[in-house]
């Protein structure tokens, strides 16, 4: 079994601009010229614009985004087969924009694997053949290959199809296939880009499980790219979420769903199914030294459409909430857990109401003065 955590990532002032005279133009974007001014007076495109993330080692990165927004630009600057334009890519604190061919060649075969969108099978190899690609460009032994791949192929649920093509697989089975390949390279580092999003509904929901139970046992660093909310929701530790190139905010689930940034942040939690997302440790009451703890406990971890049933089942008012460490750490009760999981009102703060978005998902507040003229901002 694999056991190389996976590198933290850290992605400094990072600018991609496409075109000739890329390098040329860093400071006027830097200085405010948009997306739009940039492909209207010079012909260039703008893909990434003052990118900042940190990406904890052994955790699942979720790079989240609609079309056009920059997701798959970023992600393939972290094993650079996209160069920036300007800024930093470090990998375990070694810059990747700064790497030679020859150490890049390195890092891209034995501390990084890919898994595609279109599941990028050798359709002449077996699914064997097809797992121990990896290790046989990096010159293992065939022994060492083959025992390394079965053992993936297994986890990953192929025992019996390691002789099979991948035309006679389902699009689920070539995509575990992809999974185990990269996972067979034991590189520290897992890219994922648009990986199940090829796949029906069930068998991605099924493809998200898989890869939640191996996370917990391999620790990877995963990079994961998706334009689906509940995806990124349910799979990632961290969320980043772009739109024009830039990030518009990144934080946990929870922060995402319970705090968004503006209203296009808002309008994509709008119909989240906060039951199933929410921690109760995002809503319970810290625990004072007067409280008197509930009988029952239950992890801080658990979400809120079972804590609700836990309650329900037990009988009792409220519940105590514990650590990882078992300490008790908060309470939670019926009302709390009704109200976190309802969808919020529109946010007001003094006398700016948020409204609903425009089509464009541009900012937009409504300013209600006491007297009766409105205008809007």
């Amino acid at each position: 079994m694999a056991d190389r955590i996976g590198h933290g990532i850290e992605i400094r002032r990072l600018y991609k601009i496409f075109g000739d005279r890329a390098v040329d133009l860093v400071d006027a974007v830097k200085g405010g010229m948009s997306k739009s001014a940039l492909m209207e007076q010079h012909s260039h495109v703008l893909g990434l614009k003052d990118i900042n993330i940190s990406m904890p080692g052994g955790c699942i990165q979720v790079i989240m985004g609609l079309s056009g927004s920059g997701k798959s630009t970023l992600i393939r600057h972290i094993n650079r087969l996209i160069d920036p334009t300007v800024g930093e890519v470090l990998v375990d604190g070694v810059n990747v924009v700064k790497m030679n061919k020859a150490d890049l060649m390195q890092f891209r075969r034995h501390q990084t694997a890919m898994v595609f969108q279109k599941f990028a099978l050798l359709p002449h190899r077996t699914v064997l053949d097809n797992t121990v690609y990896g290790l046989e460009v990096q010159g293992v032994s065939r022994k060492r290959q083959v025992e390394n791949a079965m053992l993936w192929i297994e986890r990953v649920g192929l025992s019996g199809f390691q002789n099979r093509y991948p035309n006679q697989l389902s699009g689920g089975m070539q995509q575990r296939v992809g999974l185990a390949r990269a996972l067979t390279n034991d590189a520290p580092i897992l890219l994922m880009d648009e990986a199940f999003s090829a796949l029906d509904p069930l068998i991605r929901a099924d493809m998200q499980t898989v890869l939640l139970g191996l996370q917990k046992e391999i620790k990877k660093t995963i990079v994961f790219i998706t334009h689906d909310l509940d995806e990124a929701l349910r799979l990632g530790e961290r969320i980043a979420i772009l739109r024009d190139g830039e990030v518009i905010q990144q934080g946990t689930s929870q922060e995402i769903v319970l705090k968004p940034a503006d209203e296009y942040i808002a309008r994509f939690v709008k119909e989240v199914n906060r039951g199933r997302v929410l921690q109760v440790g995002a809503v319970m009451d810290p625990l004072a030294s007067t409280t008197v703890p509930p009988r029952i406990r239950v992890s801080v971890r658990i979400t809120l459409e079972e804590t609700a049933k836990m309650l329900a089942q037990s009988g009792e008012d409220s519940l105590a909430v514990i650590d990882d460490d078992g300490r008790m750490v908060g309470v939670v009760d019926i009302r709390q857990i009704v109200k976190a999981m309802a969808p919020p009102e529109p946010t007001i703060v003094g006398d700016l109401r948020v409204t609903e978005p425009t089509p464009d998902l541009h900012r937009r507040y409504t300013y209600v003065p006491e007297h009766s003229q409105q205008r809007v901002l």
